[in-house]
C-alpha cells in the first residue's frame, strides 16, 4: 500500500535537477544507496511510478530526493517539474542493491550519481571518506550535480569529465576501457557503478577485463 507524503520544499540543483524535500513517515527506514518507487498523487499519475534514490541521510527528520527532469518526455520526471510545496507523492517499499562495501571508486554517468549521494554524505559525516574516489561523466559542465558539495568533502578524490562541452576546462573523455587504463592504477579495489544500462554493462565488462574481481563491483541489479 503506497504511503502518502507531502512535498515540503523544492530547491534547484542544476538547470534540470531539483531537490524534493518531503515528509518522512513514522518508523520509515532506509540505508544509504537505497530507493523507492514514487508516484505523484494527482489524477492520471497515481499509478505511474518511477524509482528514485533517497539522497538524505537516514537519521534526518525528512526525506530528500534529487531528481533530474527530462522536460522533452511526457513522463513522471516532467510532471514532477510542475509540482510545488504542498503537493503529495506516493512512496512504496524500500529496495536497492547499491550498498557500501568499503573504500573504492564510484563511477557514474550523469544522474547516475544520485545513488551515491547518500552514501558519500554518510561517509563524510562519519569521517569515512578517505580512500574513496568519485568519477562522473556529464555532457556539459552545467550538468554536474552537487559539484561544490562533492569537492568540499574532505578525503574524497573527485574527477569530472564532460563529453559535449568544448569550452570547458574539465577533462573531456568518455569513460571507457582507455579511460579506465589511464585514470585508475589499482583494479584490486571496490567499484560502484551507476548510469545508463549500456554504460554500466560496458564498464562491468571492461573492469573484469582489466583484472577487477566481479564480486567487488557493485551496481543496481
Amino acid at each position: 500500500m503506497p504511503t502518502r507524503v507531502q512535498i515540503l520544499k523544492i530547491e534547484m540543483v542544476t538547470h534540470n535537477v531539483r531537490h524534493y524535500r518531503v515528509e518522512k513517515p513514522k518508523d520509515f527506514h532506509f540505508s544509504p544507496g537505497q530507493a523507492t518507487e514514487v508516484s505523484i498523487d494527482k489524477p492520471d499519475w497515481r499509478d505511474r511510478k518511477r524509482p528514485f534514490t533517497f539522497t538524505s541521510l537516514a537519521d534526518e527528520p525528512t526525506l530528500e530526493f534529487t531528481i533530474k527532469s527530462y522536460r522533452d518526455h511526457p513522463g513522471v520526471t516532467n510532471a514532477l517539474w510542475g509540482c510545488e510545496a504542498g503537493d503529495y507523492l506516493l512512496l512504496r517499499d524500500v529496495w536497492g542493491t547499491i550498498q557500501y562495501q568499503g573504500p573504492g571508486t564510484f563511477i557514474a554517468g550523469g544522474a547516475g550519481v544520485t545513488p551515491f549521494i547518500a552514501i558519500l554524505r554518510h561517509l563524510n559525516a562519519s569521517g569515512g571518506l578517505p580512500g574513496n574516489r568519485l568519477i562522473v561523466s556529464n555532457k556539459t559542465e552545467r550538468d554536474i550535480i552537487l559539484r561544490e558539495e562533492f569537492e568540499a568533502m574532505a578525503g574524497l578524490e573527485v574527477l569530472w569529465t564532460v563529453t559535449d562541452d568544448p569550452k570547458s576546462d574539465l577533462l573531456q573523455e568518455r569513460i571507457d576501457v582507455a579511460f579506465l587504463k589511464s585514470h585508475i592504477t589499482d583494479f584490486n579495489q571496490n567499484f560502484y557503478l551507476c548510469g545508463p544500462d549500456a554504460m554500466v554493462a560496458d564498464l562491468r565488462a571492461a573492469l573484469e577485463g582489466l583484472g577487477a574481481d566481479v564480486a567487488s563491483v557493485t551496481w543496481e541489479k
